[in-house]
């Protein structure tokens, strides 16, 4: 099934492994961005460019679209702003649209923020918020939470789980960029919440067992 697809976030270091996979593959992947100046660098990666700002009025974005993952982040200035406003925000425009698809990158550590390290505390709860919105939303939604993010390449293959642990490990940029794009394949994973990290079993595969669970 070919879809446009709204990649919220797509100019972080997430969001543009998003776009380059979505450009590369039969769907459409629209590129939104909070600055003109960042335009032609997503569509050099393959991506319809929008501007939009997750702080302000998204609907246009929206409008179109079959799905949005929302990739994006205030990396840690204005968590509650960005992280959980913004992204209601985008939640919001969704159900106006009539978009199909809402698939969140959250965060390992989001389901007990006071567990977690207290430098993290507040962007963990702005994470938990904005996923309780989504799962109350009646949007159908996935929900991803990867462990520490790195910058190393990707191998594609990762570890699947509802509750992994949040020291056990860590997952490159790539392979959570191509984890959610492969979730839009699985109609089983609407309403699902899951950890992941890196481990051994190839990324199509583990989301076969996940839902098959």
């Amino acid at each position: 099934m070919t879809r446009t697809v709204l990649i919220a976030g797509a100019h972080g270091q997430v969001g543009q492994h998003i776009t380059e996979l979505l450009g590369e593959s039969e769907h459409t992947a629209r590129a939104m961005v909070r600055d003109d100046s960042q335009t032609d660098e997503m569509a050099d990666l393959g991506g319809e460019p929008v501007v939009a700002d997750l702080t302000g009025d998204v609907d246009h974005a929206a409008e179109g679209c079959d799905a949005i993952l929302f990739a994006a982040g205030s990396g840690g200035e204005d968590v509650y702003g960005v992280d959980r406003d913004g992204a209601i925000n985008l939640i919001d425009a969704a159900g106006d649209a009539g978009v199909d698809r809402f698939v969140m990158l959250s965060s390992m550590g989001a389901d007990d923020p006071a567990a977690g390290p207290d430098a993290l505390e507040d962007y963990l709860t702005a994470k938990a918020e904005a996923d309780e919105y989504l799962r109350q939303s009646g949007l159908d939604h996935t929900i991803v939470r990867p462990g520490e993010l790195t910058n190393d390449s990707g191998v594609g293959t990762i570890e699947i789980g509802e509750d992994i642990g949040l020291d056990a490990g860590d997952i490159p940029r790539e392979d959570v960029a191509r984890t959610l794009v492969a979730t839009l394949d699985y109609d089983a994973l609407i309403g699902e919440t899951f950890e992941i990290l890196s481990g051994d079993e190839p990324i199509g595969e583990a989301l076969e067992w996940f839902c098959s669970q």
